[in-house]
């Protein structure tokens, strides 16, 4: 065809988008923006918790926001404290945007599998890590146990054993294989329509930013129903198959607990929690009584080998009477970061 049957319908003119205004790298302050704490996510949708100034009350309100283009890839999650402009009265149909995420006091994490070295974060600013395991039905693993210990210690939150279903099983034999590393524990268990021990929770968790972690069917939901009404949490029942319990909770969400008295995090069940992004060194840090020792050790002594220097210490009294106890446990929690096996 030639050109001079084609008028200006058959092409098609580029516009210009470099404009007249040259690009520029500086971006906008945001001054006026409000602070919020992310309550819940849902398909890129962020639920924040604000607090208007005194001037106009101080009241609470929660809101819908979406990230902003300046955040880039940076991941938001729930208990992350974040900026937010915009449209903040949260009414309904309105939305809001993340421009900031403030520094996070605390990142709890984890891997897809140990072979897996990209780090995701599960929740940020927790105080407490409750780790929640039944007794029986279904039987309690350890190795998932040990593997909670060593994130909660890489995270630098205080750990906390949550035993459920003590009307089935005494739980003092469980206990006794922790007794050496000293972690907090409570035992809760069914008593008619009520949870006994459930107060004793309570005051484990006043005034903290606690998260729950526990793999399907140990009555996580449970607990957190009774802790906070209304929560709405959905329960399930364990498989008589295969001896574990059924997804439930499918996202991760902050409640607050009644007269305002913290904060519970409530995750889905987990059937692997990677430790590819924790080294040995890391996790002996959070026992002062053997890494002293370690100076003596090779260099990258995984800690459970002959040549380690920890039995000489630990032979030699350093570590106190507990020493040799609490050496087993430490090399227990760095066994359990590579063992892979599915809970």
């Amino acid at each position: 065809m030639s050109w001079r049957h084609l008028d200006e319908g058959d092409v098609r003119v580029r516009p210009n988008r470099r404009g007249s205004r040259p690009r520029t790298k500086e971006r906008p302050a945001h001054a006026d923006a409000v602070t919020g704490f992310v309550v819940g996510i849902d398909r890129g949708r962020y639920t924040c918790l604000v607090r208007a100034p005194r001037a106009q009350g101080g009241g609470e309100h929660t809101l819908v926001a979406m990230k902003a283009r300046e955040i880039g890839r940076s991941r938001i999650v729930v208990g992350d404290r974040v900026a937010l402009v915009g449209d903040t009265s949260g009414r309904p149909d309105t939305l809001a945007r993340i421009v900031r995420v403030q520094p996070r006091a605390s990142v709890l994490r984890r891997t897809a599998d140990d072979a897996d070295p990209v780090e995701r974060v599960i929740v940020a600013n927790a105080d407490l890590l409750v780790i929640v395991t039944a007794l029986a039905d279904p039987e309690p693993r350890p190795r998932m146990v040990d593997r909670c210990l060593v994130a909660a210690y890489d995270a630098g939150l205080v750990p906390l054993l949550a035993l459920t279903k003590a009307d089935l099983v005494d739980p003092l034999a469980f206990l006794r294989t922790y007794a050496p590393l000293d972690v907090d524990y409570v035992v809760t268990a069914r008593q008619g329509g009520t949870i006994r021990g459930l107060d004793d929770l309570r005051g484990r968790l006043a005034g903290r930013v606690s998260v729950l972690v526990g793999h399907s069917g140990v009555g996580k939901s449970t607990l957190v129903n009774a802790l906070v009404p209304g929560a709405g949490r959905v329960t399930g029942e364990v498989n008589d198959v295969t001896g574990r319990g059924r997804h439930t909770s499918t996202n991760v969400v902050a409640l607050r607990l009644p007269d305002d008295r913290g904060w519970v995090i409530d995750t889905p069940g987990v059937r692997s929690f990677g430790l590819a992004h924790i080294g040995p060194d890391r996790i002996v840090e959070h026992f002062p009584d053997l890494s002293p020792g370690t100076d003596g050790c090779p260099r990258g002594c995984t800690h459970d080998e002959p040549e380690c220097a920890l039995d000489a210490w630990v032979a030699g009294g350093h570590a106190g009477p507990a020493g040799p106890a609490r050496l087993e446990s430490l090399r227990r929690l760095l066994q359990s970061r590579s063992a892979a096996e599915e809970w």
